[in-house]
């Protein structure tokens, strides 16, 4: 269920947004981020996610996210459960910080193995680019958003 701007800019100024970030490995453990088109995060790399919609079960809201966001539709119950996160932004898809509403996010966090050989084929909606990253060189560069680096204490 999408609700229209008006109501959804509501939302944003309201409540907390319910997510669920994909934290995919390839092969050799490295991670799958998309440099961000959108606020919030804009410009920095994120892993791929989104926010689960009113009356879709987990179950559904995995599914439609992976084919959206990975192009590759896949099942919870294939993925690992790395913890529950709060996502704090100054600004939303609607404005600028100090512009309008901030953004808050309960993020349900998944981790996706790959096996070797297996391929994606991400959109360019959300992110202009992606690229695999290594544990060590996400956990220093500066490009890759803080909320992203959260996760790399569950990988380990």
């Amino acid at each position: 269920m999408w609700l229209s701007n008006e109501l959804f800019r509501s939302v944003v100024a309201s409540t907390p947004l319910i997510s669920i970030d994909l934290v995919v490995q390839n092969s050799q453990g490295q991670c799958l981020l998309g440099q961000r088109l959108n606020r919030p995060a804009k410009g920095d790399w994120f892993v791929p996610g989104g926010r689960i919609l009113k009356n879709e079960t987990l179950d559904a809201a995995f599914k439609r996210l992976t084919l959206e966001e990975l192009g590759k539709a896949s099942q919870r119950n294939d993925a690992r459960l790395l913890g529950v996160y709060e996502h704090f932004y100054s600004d939303s898809v609607f404005a600028d910080s100090g512009t309008g509403p901030d953004t808050h996010y309960v993020v349900l966090a998944y981790q996706i193995v790959l096996a070797e050989g297996d391929t994606l084929q991400p959109p360019r909606a959300q992110h202009d680019a992606y690229r695999w990253w290594p544990l060590i060189e996400m956990q220093t560069n500066e490009q890759v958003h803080s909320n992203t680096r959260a996760y790399l204490d569950a990988l380990r």
